[in-house]
């Protein structure tokens, strides 16, 4: 039988959970979103709903086969209603709460997996280069069956990954199925995980390119440092760049919109809409434009999700970029950080965001303008015979050009051992020659 002061008590534990303060927070897989006030409660409380969660917390303390403290009952009682909500909302405890925070600025301790839930499996959505999983051959699509042994299937994706982090330097063996094979397994030794959210560099005279990891904060100015670097490699205005978002997560909106900024002069690059006041915002482009409008090809696949698949939809839908590579992940939902008491917090999915044109990504993802899919390249051994330049006594140029004999090895490029890579810049190069560039 409940008694009314253990209801009274119940109640104001559920009304306190669901009426915390919001608060903004960076979000490292899922990701970010703008800041929140409280939301206003939907009606009376069902008191026979909660009489019977009462009665049944009192019948799992009297009858299971060993004691429950009240706290455990309570906590997973809240992660129970969070991840039946969506694949992104999550109860976050003290530890996971702090491991947030960390990843937002770039830094925290694990394997370098990004993850998500599919028919109750963990789903690696993208390996993070630089890291033991990406050294390791970990992929994108990757189903993680079972963690050190034990199965994953019917595990929350924050107890997979609170399984997945641990001890700097501690091995742990992750068996996995790629396309439907059968199940392997890979042994990492974790690590501290310092992602470097933006890489760039010349591929070749006058064509320049950026690769972005992940939306940190600081992302938007790296990619600002970024272009002005590569103006200044290459001496001059590019003729082209390409902008690479495969397998990136995702990240922090803001840094989106920052990095969607560098490229646009005007226009619409996101907007966001949720029930909670101060969830519907509209971010726009200044007329500052880092990358001089130059022609500019984005990369996406299957593992470009969240934030890279605001900066593609927004680039596509101002004409400014030509996409290219297969269509992204199709996370178009935002999420807010909700401190709670005792360093704990609620991450929960408040918003959808849409492109400048007014799609919604949300279970679709973006479209490519040209599907490239990978492909493995393999170099041709070097059969390449003596050129006239090659034989003794030939003539000069008759125009005074200098000789251009056989031989000498070439660089590596990063084009070289990536197809996509190389079709965009092929693209580039393409467009040039067409408008007399």
């Amino acid at each position: 039988m409940l008694h009314s002061p253990r209801l009274s008590q119940l109640a104001l534990t559920v009304a306190l959970v669901m009426g915390a303060p919001a608060l903004l927070a960076a979000e490292p897989a899922a990701r970010v979103t703008p800041s929140a006030t409280e939301a206003t409660p939907q009606g009376p409380l069902p008191l026979d709903e909660l009489r019977t969660f009462a009665e049944v917390m009192d019948r799992i303390k009297a009858a299971y086969v060993e004691p429950v403290d009240d706290k455990t009952l309570l906590e997973n009682a809240i992660k129970g209603m969070l991840s039946n909500l969506d694949p992104h909302s999550a109860y976050l405890g003290p530890e996971d709460f702090q491991e947030l925070q960390e990843s937002t600025s770039g830094e925290f301790g694990g394997l370098g997996i990004e993850v998500g839930m599919e028919d109750n499996f963990i789903k690696v959505v993208s390996p993070i280069d630089d890291t033991p999983a990406s050294r390791a051959g970990i992929q994108a699509g990757d189903l993680i069956v079972k963690i050190n042994g034990q199965p994953t299937r019917g595990q929350s994706m924050t107890e997979a990954v609170d399984k997945m982090r641990g001890k700097i330097g501690d091995k742990i063996t992750l068996t996995l199925i790629r396309n439907g094979g059968n199940p392997f397994d890979v042994t990492l030794a974790r690590a501290v995980i310092q992602v470097k959210s933006v890489k760039s560099q010349l591929m070749e005279s006058d064509y320049g390119y950026i690769r972005i990891t992940q939306f940190q904060v600081k992302t938007g100015e790296e990619v600002g440092k970024a272009l002005a670097k590569l103006r200044k490699d290459n001496g001059k205005k590019l003729r082209g760049i390409v902008l690479d978002l495969r397998n990136n997560p995702g990240g922090v909106l803001q840094s989106a919109v920052e990095v969607a900024d560098h490229f646009l002069t005007k226009g619409l690059i996101v907007y966001t809409k949720g029930r909670i006041p101060n969830s519907e915002l509209r971010f726009s482009a200044d007329p500052a434009d880092a990358s001089e409008h130059v022609p500019l090809v984005v990369l996406i696949n299957g593992g470009s999700a969240s934030a890279s698949e605001i900066v593609a939809g927004a680039l596509q839908d101002q004409k400014r970029a030509v996409l290219m590579g297969t269509d992204s992940f199709g996370k178009g939902s935002v999420q807010t950080v909700l401190p709670l008491n005792n360093d704990r917090a609620l991450k929960l999915t408040t918003a959808l965001y849409f492109t400048p044109n007014g799609r919604s990504i949300q279970a679709q993802g973006i479209v490519p303008d040209i599907e490239v899919r990978q492909a493995k390249l393999t170099a041709e051994a070097d059969t390449e015979n003596f050129k006239e330049a090659d034989l003794q006594g030939h003539l000069g140029n008759g125009n005074g050009g200098a000789d251009r004999p056989s031989g000498g090895k070439r660089k590596e490029r990063p084009q070289d051992d990536d197809f996509q890579l190389s079709q965009a810049l092929s693209l580039l190069k393409g467009l040039n020659i067409t408008k007399g560039a």
